[in-house]
């Protein structure tokens, strides 16, 4: 009786060897539409986060700029190698994404900028800005509210 079972289980083992061409097609496919979905919300995801660091250093920027005007009295020599803007590591961190800098500065305002470059490509927001008394501005597409 034994013999009878062990056949039975041979045939069936030899029938089911592996995948059919078709099977393994299907399973491409699938993987396919799900990549082609998936991919440009994990781009978009990733151009998000980068931007929300990129407001983040231009806030950190802005606190201190308003910290050399509070010694200095003007803004006007507060430029990108002062020590207005020291080597803060914001800037280091998003230095292939964004350029951070200070875009104008006279003796009471100033205009500082984060301009996407390299991987950042963000059309919907471009650069965006912050000026000394806190209005923020972006270049692209979309309203500010959308970007800020």
């Amino acid at each position: 009786m034994n013999r009878s079972i062990r056949r039975r289980a041979s045939r069936r083992n030899a029938h089911a060897q592996g995948f059919t061409l078709i099977e393994l097609m299907i399973v491409v496919a699938v993987i396919a539409i799900l990549a082609t979905i998936a991919y440009p919300s994990y781009r978009e995801h990733v151009v998000k986060s980068r931007r929300a660091a990129a407001q983040s250093c231009l806030q950190e920027a802005a606190q201190f700029m308003e910290r050399y005007y509070t010694t200095n009295l003007k803004y006007v020599d507060a430029s990108n190698n002062s020590p207005a803007l020291p080597n803060m590591q914001c800037r280091t961190d998003l230095s292939n994404f964004y350029n951070i800098r200070v875009a104008a500065a006279d003796a009471k305002s100033y205009r500082l900028e984060a301009a996407p470059e390299g991987g950042q490509q963000d059309p919907k927001c471009g650069t965006l800005s912050v000026t000394q008394t806190g209005v923020k501005g972006a270049t692209g597409s979309a309203g500010v509210a959308q970007c800020w």
